[in-house]
């Protein structure tokens, strides 16, 4: 593709995106939001389960597993293949499944295929009824994971790990918990799922409105009627805010511009929005398929969105369509294509998508309004059928708040941009997730290691794992997550393959009769040294793109510790250091 093809000025666009980005910057950066606690703590309580009182645990047990996502689920089903016996699950939910406990908003789906996000469905039995799960199917699903691998004998929800401390003569960790647990755990794995924590818009006089406002995550269902299929009858007759427009309020936007009487959006940044195209399963859409056939589809999906080739798409859906665009973000790779022609790819990309925008938007002003203008990848890409529709209704609203940097303030009954107040009864704050910053890395969870060591000062010059699980002086201690290791926007995939990891060390040092696991100094000094060399230069690209949670708000931190090759590379690593039987590196006996 050459620039006389495009029928546009790429240079005009270049110059269209920096405006856009500069609208929405602002100096505070990620300071702009604020954490739902203390005085605002009410708004991440738990509206599902009610937390019962219990004794605390003393005890010992084989292994403790720091959240009850599909991270700890998978690994806890890893270390019982491995034959530990006790292993407990804890957990500040009120039940197992992460972020997909907490989100139960109205019209909540995955946007993930269901065939490659759904873990271990040929073991557990799980036959999804939709291409795109909703999200009580995968939450049923989690459940019957935990059932599956027997891992709710020992659970501790609505518990709160407050200090891990390694007691090297013993060879065990203590661990301490908020509800006065004290117990012991040969082996602990840290499954942070930074995606379970609200944050919430730093806006002034928030504490001041009198209405009504909660968080998606924490859906009010008391209070607008319904379920998360929709039904909001409640609403009928009153005035809703909801404030983000990401992939949330794509999902949730059009059940309330539905049942509210009217309806206002918020919005900082529009998301791009493609087609979704979802459909209903046959009930035994799994029967003609050999053994294995979700490990094959959960590769080859993985492969075509890593840049990499296959002879055919098994999923064929938007994400496929577009894995030349998503390796600029997530591995720096550049799929056998120039930058410039990268970039005219996702110009192109952009521009179909704006135009959809037009073609279903009839108000030119709104419809000017909701298009992204940035690359494809500066923002998690969304896919919805009816959320651009629901601008056509009279009821909706689409209130920009780029220029404003974002809403201006809250009153007793009004919320306020710029100069323009809008009236309402309620507001919902669609805003997402703390990311990135587990417990660990933030401090909240203290890990004190060999002689007492914090691990934040062992790692103050930087993180320094060997292949992102383990670190030297905190024996038998496990992360899962991004770390030093690979990405994907399946990335229930790559927890899937660091459990698998773990359980095959935990096994081996089990055979072998190892008292410890622990990196040797010299290996992990070598892996942090292979990440600085190979980890890909995302800087620039994130620089120029519109703030968001991606780029820490239009401010990207300067280094990039993920494995540059991409996570087919880096599992095919994993399992060649198997192989290669260099389990010395970890094992101590």
């Amino acid at each position: 593709m050459t620039r006389d093809d495009l029928g546009f000025d790429p240079d005009a666009l270049r110059a269209r995106y920096r405006r856009e980005r500069d609208r929405r910057l602002r100096p505070e950066g990620a300071g702009q939001y604020r954490r739902a606690a203390g005085e605002f703590g009410y708004y991440a309580t738990d509206p599902y389960t009610p937390r019962a009182d219990r004794a605390a645990v003393h005890d010992r047990v084989d292994a403790v597993i720091v959240g009850a996502g599909f991270g700890g689920l998978l690994t806890g089903a890893e270390l019982r293949r491995a034959g530990l016996a006790g292993i407990r699950l804890i957990d500040e939910a009120g039940d197992v499944g992460g972020t997909w406990y907490w989100n139960r908003y109205p019209g909540i789906h995955c946007d993930i295929e269901s065939s490659i996000y759904l873990p271990l469905l040929e073991e557990v039995g799980t036959v999804p009824a939709w291409r795109y799960s909703p999200g009580e199917e995968i939450r049923r699903h989690a459940i019957a994971l935990a059932e599956h691998a027997g891992l709710y004998r020992d659970t501790l929800f609505h518990t709160r790990v407050t200090e891990l401390r390694w007691d090297a003569e013993a060879a065990q960790w203590q661990v301490r918990t908020d509800r006065g647990d004290d117990f012991r755990a040969r082996y602990v794995v840290v499954s942070p799922g930074t995606l379970t924590q609200p944050k919430l818009p730093g806006i002034p006089g928030i504490e001041t409105f009198r209405g009504h406002t909660f968080h998606t995550s924490r859906w009010d269902y008391a209070y607008t009627g319904g379920d998360a299929n929709g039904g909001l009858r409640e609403l009928a007759g009153k005035r809703v805010g909801v404030v983000g427009t990401g992939a949330t309020g794509i999902q949730v936007i059009p059940h309330l511009g539905r049942d509210a009487g009217q309806l206002y959006v918020f919005q900082r940044t529009p998301s791009s929005v493609d087609v979704r195209d979802n459909r209903p399963l046959p009930p035994d859409w799994t029967a003609g398929l050999k053994p294995g056939w979700q490990r094959e589809r959960m590769d080859n999906f993985l492969t075509i969105v890593s840049g990499g080739h296959t002879d055919t798409d098994l999923v064929g859906d938007g994400w496929t369509g577009t894995g030349h665009l998503q390796t600029t973000y997530l591995t720096g790779t550049r799929a056998a294509m120039t930058d410039e022609e990268l970039e005219l790819a996702d110009f192109v990309k952009m521009n179909a998508i704006r135009a959809r925008i037009e073609e279903v938007v009839s108000d030119p002003v709104v419809a000017e309004k909701l298009k992204p203008w940035y690359r494809y990848m500066c923002k998690r890409p969304g896919f919805s059928d009816t959320y651009l529709p629901t601008f056509n209704r009279p009821n909706v609203t689409l209130v920009d708040t780029a220029d404003t940097g974002g809403i201006t303030r809250m009153t007793g009954n009004a919320v306020v941009v710029g100069d323009t107040e809008f009236e309402v009864d309620c507001v919902i704050f669609a805003t997402g997730f703390e990311t990135g910053v587990s417990g660990v890395v933030s401090g909240t969870l203290p890990v004190l290691g060999r002689d007492g060591v914090p691990l934040l000062r062992a790692w103050a010059r930087g993180p320094r794992t060997l292949h992102g699980f383990y670190s030297h002086g905190y024996p038998n201690l496990f992360h899962l997550g991004a770390l030093q290791n690979a990405n994907s926007v399946n990335f229930v995939h790559l927890l899937h393959e660091q459990a698998i990891h773990i359980g095959a060390v935990v096994a081996e040092a089990g055979r072998r009769g190892a008292r410890r696991i622990e990196p040797a100094a010299e290996a992990e000094a070598a892996w942090v040294a292979t990440i600085r060399r190979v980890a890909p230069d995302t800087v620039a690209f994130q620089a120029a793109c519109t703030p968001g949670y991606y780029n820490n708000e239009g401010r990207p931190r300067p280094v990039n510790d993920s494995y540059g090759p991409g996570p087919v590379a880096f599992h095919e690593l994993l399992r060649r250091w198997r192989a290669d039987d260099r389990f010395g590196e970890v094992l101590v006996s």
